[in-house]
């Protein structure tokens, strides 16, 4: 038979010397102020946390009355809350809801917070005090943020209580501060909207990250007066060492949404307008081609003599009405071209082109041009051909306006066409030069080159005839082909024009 565990040597409790020291390091050692007072208000002991914080010995403490680490505006005022506090003892914070300060032996003063407790001894009351300087300072800047912020901030607990808001929000909603505070968050918001947002807040909660409330969701909110205006809410998550809050961001969009409305209202007359453009230019080009190409056609019979013989100055006539008509099939055509172009209706066959056989065409329809100017007009092309997948009537009418742009405004000397093959990126380009002798370009113009209807000469007397379409509807043409058209020029010594495209068609259209 086993013997019973002997309990020789055994404390059964702690001795009360060993109490006393635990206790005693207990509250010498607290990380906060412990300051006891008796009855009367005078302090009975400290720990040396109070010497540290109010800046006196433990000796000159001892023996002084509690006002003495309090500002002197609130001594009398602290005398009645003892007194009333001696009436009914029970653990509490001190001044709940209130600013609390204490003084410092050098007269500054700090924000504190206190805990009381009565002792069962006769010293009377234990003060627990924290210095919480750092943490108004805190609140303050966080404050202070909050009322610089341009957009209403809201700040709610778990269960949507407002625990705080800026004056933007005041002036937005036409609540004050004090009506808001306490009050449900879903006081802000429509009531036919209320359930669903009380379901969103408890969404957010469970899931707490910074994102848009409502995100493609018509939000609005509720004014004190009734009125309802659109807005938009981003929501942040905000941990303190109580709870988690959550700030909201409201902004009203009611400008905004009118702006949109109206540009929506705008965008829709400006599409009918662009509608009726279209079919204003369709049909007028169509009806305007058709004399056009009867006055060119009798003329150019005319000038052929077959009617019969023609004076000097008849002929000299014809020809003018022949280059008026003709200037104008031009204008009506880059009109029609350009209507197409802008509203996407342009139709491109793309097929194999050799570049050198399209150039010879053009240099050969402009030679008689050059001729007449007494202006040289050559082509200086690589042996090889260069073949590209692109649309031929785009292209020829692109080197078609480059050259007769290059030879308008050359007066001496000539036009010289280039042509050579680079490389970029893996991409193969093939670039196709007008290069002239002409007037140049001057620097103040090269930025509104390739606008529409733009000439670089306004005046009334210019001495160069033109709409101001050529480059601009050539350069949308070489985009269309996945290319475009660089330029340089010395002002008073000449042009280089280039049209840059992709061997291999508009499928490598990015060319930066």
């Amino acid at each position: 038979m086993l013997p019973y565990p002997s309990n020789e040597g055994v404390k059964p409790e702690i001795s009360l010397r060993e109490n006393e020291t635990i206790l005693h390091g207990l509250f010498e050692y607290a990380p906060d102020a412990i300051v006891v007072v008796n009855n009367e208000g005078v302090i009975t002991r400290v720990n040396a946390r109070a010497e540290t914080m109010f800046g006196y010995s433990r000796a000159e403490l001892q023996g002084q009355p509690l006002g003495l680490l309090l500002p002197e505006r609130f001594r009398e005022r602290h005398m009645a809350h003892r007194t009333r506090y001696m009436a009914e003892p029970r653990m509490r914070s001190m001044g709940a809801d209130l600013e609390l300060f204490a003084r410092r032996k050098d007269g500054s003063e700090f924000a504190v917070d206190i805990m009381l407790s009565p002792l069962t001894t006769a010293e009377g009351i234990i003060a627990v005090v924290r210095d919480i300087s750092e943490q108004k300072r805190a609140e303050a800047l966080f404050r202070g943020l909050l009322e610089s912020a341009p957009d209403a901030m809201v700040i709610v607990e778990q269960d949507g209580r407002i625990v705080l808001v800026n004056s933007q929000t005041e002036r937005l909603f036409g609540y004050t501060r004090e009506e808001l505070l306490g009050q449900s968050v879903e006081i802000l918001v429509p009531e036919r909207f209320r359930v669903n947002h009380a379901r969103h807040r408890l969404r957010y909660f469970a899931e707490l990250r910074v994102r848009p409330m409502g995100a493609g969701l018509e939000l609005y909110g509720l004014r004190r007066d009734g009125s309802e205006f659109p807005i938009e809410i981003s929501l942040s998550p905000l941990k303190t060492a109580q709870e988690t809050l959550v700030i909201s961001a409201i902004r009203d969009v009611t400008e905004r949404k009118r702006f949109e409305q109206a540009l929506r209202e705008k965008n829709i007359e400006l599409e009918k307008a662009n509608r009726a453009k279209d079919n204003f230019l369709a049909s007028m080009s169509h009806e305007l081609r058709t004399p056009l190409n009867a006055i060119i056609g009798f003329t150019g019979t005319l000038l052929m003599k077959l009617p019969g013989p023609l004076t000097h100055d008849q002929e000299k006539q014809l020809r003018i009405i022949q280059n008026s008509a003709r200037h104008l099939l031009s204008l009506i055509n880059d009109l029609l071209d350009l209507t197409k172009i802008e509203s996407g209706k342009v139709e491109l066959n793309f097929e194999p082109v050799v570049c050198q056989t399209m150039a010879q065409e053009v240099v050969n329809a402009l030679r008689p041009l050059a001729e007449d100017k007494h202006l040289i007009f050559e082509a200086n092309m690589p042996p090889q051909d260069f073949t590209v997948l692109t649309d031929r009537r785009a292209l020829h009418q692109i080197l078609l306006n480059l050259a007769n742009n290059a030879l308008k405004f050359t007066e001496q000397g000539g036009v010289q066409l280039e042509m050579a093959r680079r490389q970029t990126k893996g991409q193969v380009f093939i670039e196709i030069s007008l290069v002239d002798s002409g007037i140049g370009i001057a620097p103040e113009n090269q930025s509104k080159l390739f606008q529409a209807f733009s000439q670089l000469d306004s005046s009334a007397t210019r001495r160069f005839e033109g709409t101001g379409l050529g480059l601009h509807l050539s350069q949308k043409l070489a985009h269309l082909l996945g290319g475009r058209i660089e330029f340089s020029s010395v002002y008073g010594q000449g042009s280089r024009f280039t049209l840059v495209i992709p061997e291999q068609g508009r499928a490598n259209k990015q060319m930066d």
